[in-house]
């Protein structure tokens, strides 16, 4: 039969090769036409390859984790006929099918598809069910005190198993079955085996994210500056908006912290910028492009808010629920992680008192509110109980300088606990 070599199609401008991230096929399976092949990720997306023809797959260009040029071959399809005509112009179908379904961040782990089953023998009769004889243990008789029993069902002992020196089972008699029993390799039944260690191959997004955290780390000299912050009075106004909101979006404190991030931008240029080290240029952007590191199934992400600054507490609000369950459910779209010029990282409610968060690069600095705590505090010649939350600043020491990384985060603090002047023009 005539084979098959389906290349690896040109998918995305600029893309010269893509990794293997799931195979959805294996040698000696039988496939149809537009089967999904395999997921190849690039730096921009996930793309699922579907075959052009149907066949029987004979070889496979690697396994996952392996990296593939544009136009080497992904598969070899054994097929039924003559596909030299057919092959191009499927070829060329699936191509369009497959630039127009780029998807960011599909599921790459989807389960192999279900191999063809051969045809079923017919069943046999059916066997007239018989109640099992009852066992030994069944119908053995244990003569335990209350404490003996309790004691052995903590441990998960059967106590028919424990042979009583008189005709009582003891603690004596319990402790010589766990010491002989142990030697004989006996295993209590609430005692979990240790777990095998397992070896997990780094790959499609896991290893992009790695890479990324690397080159930052590599390229950038971070340095970190951590605040504490009086949120009582910002957390008793959010309070009172979600009070009051009727059908608008429920208002969590970072669509107010994003608020007073775009207020007081125009005062700190430096810091929404992105550096390009290899051409030497630091491009100060006029338009706050908020990304949004969020934890997914397949890793972390930074979906983008679009000109954050033009938009009010409500609209963000929206904004960044729509995008956290668009990374999260992979329906976020290749254009919506990327062109950050400034990106905050939150942990929400899991917190912590400070965090070093590392930029997302080319970006210049990531901002990291942390746990809120309620603590006592002065407040005047009185202790009151306040609710109080560090703010972290991580930026690239070569344009950015400590004391604007300070002054920045004094300003930002301003807003936040006197969070009327986030509505103030």
């Amino acid at each position: 039969m005539p084979k098959f070599t389906f290349n690896l199609p040109d998918i995305g401008e600029g893309i010269a090769e893509a990794e293997i991230v799931a195979w959805h096929v294996k040698v000696g399976d039988m496939i149809s036409e537009d089967q999904p092949l395999a997921d190849m990720m690039t730096d921009k997306a996930t793309v699922e390859m579907e075959s052009p023809v149907s066949g029987v797959i004979t070889k496979v260009a690697g396994e996952a984790g392996d990296v593939i040029a544009i136009g080497a071959m992904l598969v070899e399809i054994e097929v039924a006929g003559d596909v030299g005509n057919q092959a191009p112009a499927a070829a060329e179908a699936a191509d369009a099918d497959m630039l127009a379904a780029v998807v960011a961040d599909e599921n790459p782990y989807a389960p192999e598809p279900v191999a063809v089953a051969a045809a079923t023998p017919a069943p046999a009769a059916p066997v007239p069910a018989q109640s099992p004889a009852p066992s030994a243990h069944a119908t053995e008789k244990v003569m335990a005190s209350p404490a003996v029993r309790q004691r052995a069902k903590a441990l998960g002992v059967d106590l028919t198993d424990v042979k009583a020196a008189g005709g009582h089972i003891r603690h004596a008699d319990l402790d010589a079955f766990l010491n002989y029993g142990a030697s004989k390799g006996y295993q209590p039944a609430h005692t979990k085996l240790p777990r095998a260690d397992e070896a997990v191959k780094v790959i499609g997004m896991r290893r992009r994210i790695a890479d990324n955290m690397a080159a930052s780390k590599r390229h950038i000299p971070h340095f970190t500056y951590v605040e504490e912050i009086d949120v009582t009075a910002i957390e008793a106004m959010r309070a009172d908006l979600n009070a009051n909101r009727g059908t608008k979006p429920k208002v969590t404190l970072l669509p107010m912290l994003i608020v007073a991030i775009c207020k007081t931008m125009p005062q700190f240029p430096m810091m929404n910028a992105r550096f390009d080290d290899e051409a030497g240029i630091v491009t100060r952007h006029g338009s706050v492009h908020l990304g949004m590191a969020t934890q997914t199934d397949s890793g972390l992400m930074v979906p983008v808010i679009r000109d954050a600054q033009d938009r009010n507490i409500w609209q963000l609000a929206a904004e960044i629920t729509r995008l956290a369950e668009a990374a999260r459910n992979g329906s976020v779209k290749s254009e919506e992680l990327s062109g950050s010029t400034l990106t905050i990282t939150s942990l929400g409610p899991l917190g912590g008192i400070a965090t070093t968060p590392v930029i997302n690069r080319p970006e210049v600095a990531i901002i990291g509110p942390n746990k809120i705590v309620e603590r006592p505090m002065f407040v005047g010649d009185s202790i009151e109980a306040r609710k109080l939350m560090n703010l972290s600043i991580s930026c690239d020491h070569r344009v950015v300088d400590g004391w604007d990384a300070a002054s920045y985060v004094q300003a930002l603090k301003k807003l936040i606990e006197t969070p009327v002047l986030l509505f103030a023009d």
